[in-house]
């Protein structure tokens, strides 16, 4: 009887499309996930659920969308990691892929970030559990949960994650039992300064031009003080009164250099001992994220209102399986995070009872022989944050924002970057303004009905008043009348 292959989750936290050598970028040092690619299929068109880490993350995991699963903004409060924030298990009672993994005799392990509630409780099927509190926070010396247990690291914290994941892989070939691993980096979000190893970050500030990453002008609708860049000069040396962009990336490249050394670490040991050819291996990000592109920082909650460009819910994608998929290849198939849960069960040949109410679908036949199913030939892309929702195929995207705009529709044959909204500027360049109106109808009305099909309607996102500073407890009838989600400040992070 052949042996269930071993699986590994590679998920880093805010890292745009952009950001590796395989994807096209020039100057940034990624060599073993550029490997990987060179041996397994990259998806090139590979789409988050949300432009924010606790919603996206928990769609992956459970297959839910948003106004399913109830986690519609990163988790400011219910983490339970600091004094008087009560624990909250917002996936409480919700089927994740690692439950039916783990009832098919896989034992699951995370190492990294979890930010989907209630921190120090092991949770969703996990027998192992070492993870960063909250949802980000310094590189150097953190503190985590091993299991219940709060406890002290020294060093380098993605070092660190790769040494707990490379203890657990040891664990299961020493037991002989397959496994499944979330190896859940915290990098590269910020912090981005002062934080990351001065050698590589030396190099990119002397060496790089970051040509491949380009700087528009500044967003009119980019938050006053970008989140991001204020959370890195929190944890900045105290000498520094100000960052510069240069800085910012230097760090950013840095950091994903870090997890690079992290995935030849993972491979290395898989080769060791004799499993790399019966271990899947999946590289992604919970979202993408702007380094100066569109003239912004951050993610989909660094503007107001919040955003939807491709540049933050397009995440690099890499499937790797030698004995088993295609190598060496990519596909431009249109693909949704949605659709990762029923393609890694289908992998292991594990049905999912709550499959008929789920909007994804699996596309392992893409990965192993080639070719898109009929499904997967006409895919349309659905993302939601709160109140803005999207509608994305390979030539249009449109954007909705409940109830009062503003809305924007991209051609995106034209227009790949989505810089000309044509509902409000160079609406007439290709087309004429009837067929614009045509168009964004059309799109809206397939936007509200596959919606209106999945979405439960106690704790639909379009009602909620989400402005990307923080969900602050479960919504809905849960939420006892409480208030759900941080206002916006104009300023949050202090020195």
């Amino acid at each position: 009887m052949k042996k269930k292959p071993n699986i590994i989750l590679i998920l880093t936290d805010d890292q745009g499309y952009w950001s590796l050598g395989c994807n096209g970028n020039h100057e940034i040092r990624t060599p073993n996930i550029d490997a990987l690619a060179g041996s397994g299929v990259i998806l090139d068109n590979f789409f988050c659920v949300s432009p924010v880490c606790s919603p996206a993350r928990a769609s992956l995991l459970t297959g839910r969308i948003p106004s399913q699963h109830g986690i519609q903004d990163w988790l400011r409060n219910g983490n339970g990691d600091r004094k008087g924030d009560v624990p909250i298990e917002y996936l409480e009672g919700i089927i994740g892929y690692t439950d039916l993994l783990a009832q098919n005799g896989y034992r699951c392990g995370i190492s990294g970030k979890w930010h989907m509630g209630a921190t120090g409780y092991p949770q969703k099927s996990y027998d192992h559990w070492f993870v960063t509190l909250g949802g980000s926070g310094t590189y150097q010396n953190a503190d985590v949960y091993q299991g219940t247990q709060l406890c002290h690291t020294e060093g380098y914290l993605t070092d660190r994650i790769t040494d707990d994941a490379l203890s657990f892989i040891e664990e299961c070939c020493d037991t002989g039992q397959p496994f499944y691993l979330n190896l859940s980096y915290t990098a590269p979000h910020s912090p981005h300064v002062d934080q990351h190893k001065e050698e590589y970050v030396s190099y990119y500030e002397k060496n790089c031009t970051f040509d491949d990453v380009p700087q528009d002008p500044r967003s009119t609708a980019s938050i006053q003080h970008p989140h991001d860049i204020e959370y890195s000069l929190t944890f900045a040396r105290p000498d520094r009164e100000f960052l510069t962009l240069r800085q910012l990336l230097a760090g950013y490249y840095a950091a994903v250099q870090g997890v690079d050394d992290g995935v030849g670490r993972i491979v290395a040991k898989l080769q060791e001992r004799g499993i790399l050819d019966n271990t899947l291996i999946i590289y992604t990000s919970d979202n993408g994220f702007n380094c100066g592109q569109h003239g912004i920082w951050g993610k989909g909650n660094c503007t107001m209102p919040l955003n939807m460009f491709d540049t933050s819910v397009k995440v690099p994608c890499i499937f790797y399986y030698p004995s088993g998929f295609r190598q060496g290849v990519r596909s431009d198939c249109l693909l949704s995070a949605y659709d990762f849960m029923p393609t890694l069960l289908d992998f292991c040949g594990i049905p999912n009872p709550e499959a008929a109410m789920l909007p994804g679908r699996s596309f392992l036949d893409l990965l192993t022989e080639g070719k898109a199913n009929s499904y997967h030939e006409c895919i349309t892309v659905f993302d939601e944050y709160g109140p803005v929702r999207m509608i994305r195929t390979k030539e249009w995207k449109y954007i909705h924002r409940y109830a009062y705009g503003p809305h924007e529709l991209y051609d995106l044959v034209h227009d790949p970057l989505e810089r000309f909204n044509l509902l409000t500027e160079n609406r007439y360049f290709h087309y004429g303004p009837r067929d614009i109106e045509k168009k964004a109808a059309e799109m809206k009305q397939q936007l509200d009905a596959w919606f209106l099909h999945y979405v439960n309607p106690a704790i639909d996102g379009r009602a909620e008043p989400v402005s990307g500073r923080g969900q602050l407890c479960k919504v809905g009838p849960a939420s006892c009348g409480q208030v759900t989600f941080s206002p916006v400040s104009e300023r949050e992070y202090q020195r």
